[in-house]
């Protein structure tokens, strides 16, 4: 059983060495996520609500499995990656060879809507739905469907610069905030009760071809919600 407490230095150093996606396809937003947001979500589910120690984890879009692995390298029990990109599967596959986690994590590529089953916590990064509208939906359902309680990133529904500068103050880049309308109703249409949502600050580099500034920074909302 792992209840020794982790560092959160090392849990960095660990995301940091995992190898992100070769040829990132713009309509699937695949964005790793950053290695500090990552975390710091692991660190939030890990050690103040205690959903990854000895749990079955469950990574809805794992990409090349950060959040996955560093839920296995904090103690679950058992993690499972779904994503529809066979390359970023094998990808994840080859890091938790690296990593010596082979046996604490399984990938499957496949679409999320084929995946059934009960897991105690869902940690999910989906597509914001810029791309496609209405991708980040359906992960919530599923992830509702799934599990007892979601970890899951959203983008802030509104431009706030004042928000921005308290998160930069507060020292961890996170502040607690209220659900927006139409995510906390969906939410309650599928049997889910909001714990808390908290506000993180959020870096991506330059991808794509339409991408105009060297790198993009935007504030996302992290959901943590139980089912009813």
């Amino acid at each position: 059983m792992q209840r020794r407490l982790i560092q959160k230095r090392n849990l960095e150093v660990l995301l940091s060495q995992i190898e992100p996606h070769p040829s990132p396809k713009p309509y699937l937003e695949q964005y790793t996520i950053p290695l500090d947001l990552a975390a710091r979500i692991l660190y939030i589910a890990a050690y103040t609500y205690n959903d990854i120690i000895d749990r079955m984890v469950l990574d809805l879009g794992c990409g090349t499995g950060r959040l996955a692995l560093g839920a296995a390298f904090l103690g679950a029990k058992q993690v499972v990656g779904v994503d529809i990109d066979k390359i970023a599967v094998r990808v994840a596959s080859e890091n938790s060879e690296k990593f010596g986690l082979k046996n604490k994590v399984q990938w499957i590529a496949t679409d999320i809507h084929v995946v059934h089953g009960k897991f105690d916590t869902i940690l999910q990064n989906p597509p914001f739905g810029v791309q496609r509208h209405g991708a980040d939906r359906k992960f919530l359902e599923k992830a509702l469907e799934t599990g007892k309680t979601v970890y899951s990133l959203h983008k802030c529904p509104h431009k706030d610069k004042t928000l921005i500068r308290k998160l930069k103050a507060s020292g961890t880049y996170t502040v607690p905030v209220r659900p927006s309308n139409f995510i906390r109703n969906l939410i309650r249409k599928h049997n889910g009760r909001i714990k808390a949502v908290y506000a993180m600050l959020m870096t991506i580099p330059h991808m794509f071809n339409f991408h105009k500034k060297r790198k993009h920074e935007f504030v996302v909302d992290l959901y943590i919600i139980e089912r009813k």
